[in-house]
């Protein structure tokens, strides 16, 4: 057991399936829900992702040795730097945001000696929300990046390493800055193409689809409460990676235009050399 508590701040799909992680493997005595909603927090405990919940965030990290902020992003450095002042000294904090590098910056110089912050990112989310779509199982064979920090000490980047690898996750350590450039090519940008697509297409043409539309827009069904304060974090990257994005499809228009078979073909073979690397 590597805590005697475990609190959860944001008890949604991430901070539910971390709660039911945790008690399935052993990881935590007792796991503590915080949240805004009552009813949110009494289904969570019905579930089986938290012990209690409470509204109250200085209540719920009050005896907490880990504390996992799982709310959306613009809201996560707040949290810590206020839940930081009501905290056990030698507590830690880490997360599970989809951006770091401005996380890290409001939080940096604004936490009380003997507290540390190691962020964090499981690449598991989905586009469903909320406890009732938490699972156990949902960081087994995933990767969670863990972006220490200049401040951290090696023992706290050593709990939290083995705190997710003991959910099932297999770690993956780089710099935040890093991280954001890497997470706008591979989660952001692909979020705002697969909402391009659905938001260009016209209703009364769905029954026209098929399992190619249904892949590629899945994920556009997330919520933009959610997502939009992402794009906003991560604002240069995303733009990068969206001007290597237009490069890319004007490619495709030269050589359509063009009639160019051959250089499609390539275009093409490209994208499912990439694919295939990625496996089923």
């Amino acid at each position: 057991m590597l805590f005697d508590q475990i609190t959860i701040v944001g008890v949604g799909l991430i901070g539910g399936s971390v709660g039911l992680a945790a008690k399935v493997r052993g990881v935590a005595r007792r796991i503590v829900g915080v949240g805004r909603e009552p009813r949110s927090l009494a289904r969570a405990v019905e579930l089986g992702a938290i012990h209690s919940g409470t509204c109250d965030l200085v209540e719920g990290v009050r005896h907490a040795g880990l504390i996992v902020v799982c709310t959306p992003v613009d809201q996560i450095a707040e949290i810590i730097v206020q839940a930081a002042q009501n905290c056990l000294r030698g507590v830690i904090f880490t997360d599970g945001g989809s951006t770091k590098g401005s996380i890290v910056a409001r939080v940096a110089g604004n936490l009380p000696e003997g507290i540390e912050f190691v962020p964090a990112h499981p690449l598991a989310g989905s586009e469903k929300s909320g406890p009732e779509n938490a699972q156990s199982e949902l960081f087994v064979k995933r990767t969670t990046v863990v972006t220490p920090i200049p401040t951290n000490s090696p023992a706290a980047i050593e709990r939290v390493v083995q705190f997710w690898q003991a959910l099932g996750s297999t770690v993956l350590m780089m710099s935040p800055d890093d991280h954001d450039r890497a997470l706008a090519a591979t989660s952001h940008l692909p979020h705002a193409l697969a909402a391009a697509l659905a938001g260009m297409t016209p209703i009364d043409l769905l029954s026209l689809t098929a399992g190619g539309f249904r892949d590629v827009t899945r994920i556009a069904a997330g919520d933009p409460r959610m997502w939009v304060p992402i794009f906003q974090a991560n604002r240069e990257s995303v733009l990068t990676a969206l001007a290597a994005f237009t490069d890319r499809i004007s490619d495709f228009r030269r050589m359509l235009e063009a009639g160019d078979g051959a250089g499609l073909v390539r275009w093409l073979t490209e994208a499912k050399q990439v694919r295939d690397a990625l496996g089923s």
